[in-house]
């Protein structure tokens, strides 16, 4: 079964967590046949290419009770919904500029009962709201993705890390991440899938670039 591909990463799941990533693969191959947010070969593999790939942050951050989260250009919802599933007391807000696939995040949060993710349709750059951390999957190259996150952090810090960027990222970012301080973390050091051998997390603290 697939949920086997997440508990095998995030044994300590509760029964109640481990019904809502099951239900994920129904209301997505429900709502994909509707409104196309994951490409249709991608469907076979959902739980490794979108859900485990979007649980790689939280092996490099376990957010704290009470963390505020802000997902940008998270298309189906990603990685903020398998992320609102794990963390249950951080409260998620997930952005992008294309409304139909807000319309899918919201159908899958109220789907499988979360009550931490908020849908928004709009460009991050106008929220008004502060957060703790910001967190995507590859929707621009780095330079460009900093610049929307003026004035956007908390100044309040109670996680492990600094709160800052934590970026999904593969392949080369040598170019790309040149002059900018941050950690790289190797997704295959965690996961053992093909898949994840060039997938990293790309961690960057507020202090290190113009937040």
């Amino acid at each position: 079964m697939a949920i086997d591909l997440i508990l095998k990463y995030f044994p300590e799941i509760s029964e109640a967590q481990k019904l809502q990533f099951e239900k994920l693969e129904e209301l997505y191959t429900e709502w994909n046949a509707k409104i196309n947010v994951i490409s249709r070969k991608d469907m076979e593999s959902l739980y490794e290419k979108h859900i485990l790939h979007s649980l790689g942050i939280a092996k490099i951050m376990e957010f704290a009770p009470g963390t505020k989260v802000l997902d940008i250009g998270t298309g189906g919802g990603f990685p903020g919904i398998p992320l609102a599933i794990l963390f249950p007391e951080v409260q998620f807000t997930l952005t992008d500029s294309i409304g139909k696939k807000i319309t899918v995040v919201n159908a899958v949060a109220e789907g499988i009962g979360l009550k931490n993710v908020t849908g928004i349709h709009g460009r991050a750059e106008k929220l008004k709201e502060k957060f703790h951390f910001v967190v995507s999957r590859a929707v621009t190259q780095m330079p460009e993705f900093l610049r929307w996150l003026k004035g956007k952090f908390e100044k309040e810090q109670f996680n492990p890390k600094h709160n800052g960027v934590l970026y999904l990222k593969g392949g080369d970012l040598a170019e790309e991440l040149a002059g900018i301080k941050c950690e790289i973390f190797n997704l295959k050091n965690y996961f053992e899938e093909e898949f994840f051998d060039t997938k990293k997390v790309v961690y960057l603290s507020k202090g290190n670039f113009n937040s």
